[in-house]
């Protein structure tokens, strides 16, 4: 087999039916993108449970008779923070009065000076944070404390973070029913391309199997279209994501990452994902290559 020839007859079909490569590889770089976007955020809620996981907390926030007691050294403070130290589900109790509240607020808000701006120190209510030997116990101190001397109310910071993963797991799977869309597309345009670049070329390949050429030499060609297409569609979705990371994530969500709240994406989590874009985009390809030339071409 000349493998010089293989390559000239890829390139020269990839040139006669250029408008639709373009289109297939775009379509195909959307879908991998968009693919490469809903792995990003499983990796994101990964990263977050790693690092919150084992930290969440809960808050109990007193009223605001309270707030003056800097120190927790008056009742009811004392009392409930002697009651939260003794529960056997605590393995440990902070007390946060408002110049440390204040204090937090400004380090997490730091690039925000309207909001800080707006808000007081006296607005910010003193609370207990409160650590948990198991997380599945956050309810049990929630329903011990709610409505006990001094209680404002009783917050399982768990609650919120599965809320979030929630509108997280809601984006990602909207993001993978849109990439299957675009697949299909990708998939249907990749049929036509082999179609009609096989039909363009019917004379010569009709010569070539008179000559004693096998099928599979003369479909060899076709396939390797669809695969050179598919790659080149992983590639300028891989450079897509990291364009996304540089011009949008970075900085639109610099505050939340540079604060903790939310973990960034790096380069080497789109460095791990990208190998199964490519792998993704080969197999499509061969796979739709392959089944197109078998059923539907007969050269």
């Amino acid at each position: 087999m000349r493998f010089s020839f293989v390559l000239t007859e890829v390139f020269n079909g990839l040139r006669r039916n250029v408008t639709m490569t373009v289109a297939m590889i775009l379509t195909t770089a959307i879908s991998l993108g968009l693919l490469g976007g809903g792995l990003l955020v499983v990796r994101m809620i990964d990263h977050m449970r790693d690092n919150f996981g084992d930290k969440v907390e809960v808050n109990v926030y007193l009223v605001k008779t309270v707030w003056g007691d800097t120190t927790c050294t008056q009742q009811p403070c004392a009392g409930l923070r002697s009651a939260l130290e003794g529960d056997p589900a605590v393995s440990g109790v902070t007390y946060e009065n408002q110049d440390e509240a204040y204090d937090r607020f400004k380090k997490i808000f730091a690039g925000q000076p309207e909001l800080l701006q707006l808000t007081r120190k006296e607005s910010l209510p003193t609370n207990f944070h409160v650590r948990l030997k198991e997380q599945d116990r956050a309810s049990v101190i929630v329903q011990t404390f709610t409505g006990k001397p001094g209680v404002d109310r009783v917050e399982d910071q768990g609650v919120f973070l599965e809320r979030f993963f929630g509108v997280l797991n809601g984006i990602q799977a909207a993001t993978f029913v849109v990439a299957a869309i675009q697949a299909i597309a990708a998939i249907l345009l990749m049929t036509n391309t082999i179609q009609v670049s096989a039909f363009t070329r019917r004379t010569e390949v009709g010569i070539m199997r008179l000559v004693g050429a096998t099928r599979w030499y003369t479909q060899l060609p076709f396939l390797l279209e669809a695969v050179v297409a598919g790659l080149v569609g992983a590639i300028l979705a891989i450079a897509g994501l990291i364009g996304s990371k540089l011009l949008f994530i970075d900085k639109v969500l610099a505050e939340p990452i540079q604060a903790g709240i939310i973990p960034g994406v790096s380069t080497v989590d789109i460095v791990a994902i990208s190998p199964w874009m490519l792998l993704v985009a080969i197999l499509v390809a061969v796979v739709t290559g392959y089944s197109t030339l078998r059923l539907y071409v007969r050269t």
